[in-house]
């Protein structure tokens, strides 16, 4: 390690062995980048105060920093993703020339900036907030009264956290020695043919997207409940986080406005936004993909603690071919991909780009987490069965 490097850590009071997660280290490393970052959210909607966001954001990036290399992050541990998101969003406000300004509230509620602090802090999309621009919002089709709003929240959350686990078993089991487990592996098994190697690998995709589709869903959920029922939130202010992905009939259709747009703005703002200054829309786009293959590529880092980054620039980069290509045909032609033809072209594409990124994930030990049904034992047993008896099959071609 570099002298440089171990200077910071002095610096920063790292503890010379990662820690685990109990109240003093939570008090002592956590609380503190936390705590920062809510200050910035309290600057950044007042008037004339960048020269202290300014003065006050090194200070959320070295604790968040210092949260990150003082923690055990292995094993998939939300916590090392949440500080980049901290420091990065604390970075975006902290460049923002003019206050942020909340456009949607909850009905019969009174402007209160302390509220409106921690629905900034906490909202990832910025719905109701003019920072987010020309955010998709899917149309909501639940009852809207707070009861039956947190029930349809508690159902959805239970079926979604089920079928996750379904489908995170049956990952696992097409390979339990090697993407199934912590220490990875290609989904592209070379001892097979050819055909065979790659219809494996898009099956293997298929069901990646759905379970990841399921676990947002249901972590989405889950905070919908805690929100509306203990914080008394409004439930207007929880729109849907998908807009039927499936149903996408072009590459820009999927990524742009049914795939949730949770990290949109983040992506945009590390990314998009600094290329589209060089290459305008196109560069936009591209650098938009650019920064989420970053992202990805962070969080899968704590599985194993192998980097990806090439299976996720390769994966998120044809996605920005597509979309860009989808934006060039427009011009050409006049004419937009959607229809039957831009289903089948979009399906396709976005397996076989998210093939690539599902391979890094899987090299990454991404899928070796135990699944919500592994204390199920008959269903777990049933779901290994079927899906080694069909990986079976296939090897017989």
């Amino acid at each position: 390690m570099s002298f440089a490097a171990l200077s910071l850590r002095d610096v920063l009071r790292v503890p010379s062995t990662p820690v685990s997660m109990n109240l003093a280290n939570f008090l002592s490393y956590l609380l503190p980048p936390v705590l920062s970052y809510f200050g910035v959210a309290v600057l950044v909607v007042m008037p004339r105060t960048q020269s202290l966001r300014v003065a006050l954001w090194p200070l959320v990036a070295l604790l968040a920093l210092r949260a990150t290399l003082s923690f055990d992050f292995s094993l998939g541990n939300p916590e090392g993703i949440a500080m980049f998101l901290i420091a990065t969003r604390a970075l975006e406000w902290t460049l923002a020339t003019e206050p942020l300004q909340r456009c949607i509230r909850p009905v019969n509620s009174t402007p209160s900036v302390i509220m409106d602090v921690l629905d900034l802090a906490v909202n990832l999309r910025g719905y109701g907030w003019n920072w987010s621009k020309r955010l998709h919002v899917p149309r909501e089709t639940r009852p809207l009264t707070r009861m039956r709003f947190v029930g349809c929240a508690m159902l959805s959350a239970g079926l979604h956290i089920l079928i996750s686990g379904i489908l995170c078993t049956a990952i696992r089991s097409f390979s339990p020695n090697t993407f199934g487990s912590f220490r990875g592996g290609t989904i592209f098994d070379g001892t097979l043919p050819f055909f065979v190697r790659y219809l494996r690998s898009a099956i293997i995709t298929i069901i990646s997207i759905f379970n990841g589709y399921c676990s947002i869903q249901a972590v989405y959920d889950l905070c919908i409940v805690s929100a509306v029922l203990i914080l008394r939130q409004d439930p207007a202010q929880w729109p849907p986080a998908f807009d039927a992905p499936w149903k996408a009939t072009s590459v820009n259709d999927f990524c742009a406005r049914r795939w949730h747009q949770m990290f949109r703005q983040t992506f945009l703002f590390l990314g998009g936004d600094p290329l589209s200054l060089m290459f305008g829309t196109v560069g936009r786009i591209i650098g938009g993909f650019l920064a989420s293959a970053a992202f990805h590529d962070i969080m899968a880092v704590p599985f194993n603690g192998h980097m990806e980054p090439l299976g996720m620039i390769l994966g998120f980069g044809a996605m920005a071919i597509g979309a860009v290509g989808e934006r060039t045909f427009l011009q050409w032609t006049g004419r937009r991909v959607e229809g039957l033809t831009g289903w089948v072209w979009t399906m396709t594409w976005l397996i076989l780009c998210s093939s690539l990124t599902i391979d890094g994930c899987a090299r990454a030990g991404m899928f070796g987490s135990p699944s919500i049904i592994e204390g199920v034992a008959p269903l777990r047993a049933l779901v290994e069965h079927l899906v080694m008896a069909f990986d079976a099959w296939l090897r017989t071609f």
